[in-house]
């Protein structure tokens, strides 16, 4: 079993020990009010784009692990196997990469 395939079992039985299963649609409100929650963190990091260098603080890894949490909430209550979903991810940044080189490989928008 693989390390991701551990932490959905780990949140799934968290999630029914705690009875907290919820709609997708929901979920998708929570992971992007986390998203922003990170994004604050990041960005007070650098002073809000007046230093280039971030300083990772506590409060930045509590939010991301809110955002993970949140994703992996979001696959199991959508029965997505990450493990699956991320190499067809890395195939495709792959495959972009091997295109052009010199360009970044982000999000392709």
């Amino acid at each position: 079993m693989t390390d991701i395939k551990k932490l959905q079992n780990k949140v799934k039985e968290f999630i029914k020990k705690n009875n907290l299963s919820k709609n997708p649609d929901i979920l998708m409100i929570d992971l992007t009010s986390e998203i922003g929650e990170l994004s604050k963190e990041i960005i007070k990091s650098t002073d809000y784009g007046r230093h280039k260098t971030r300083k990772i603080t506590p409060e930045t890894e509590y939010e991301l692990g809110d955002v993970l949490f949140c994703v992996i909430r979001l696959a199991n209550e959508t029965n997505i196997d990450l493990d699956t979903a991320l190499e067809k991810v890395l195939k495709k940044y792959e495959e972009r990469a091997k295109k052009n080189k010199k360009k970044r490989i982000g999000s392709g928008r």
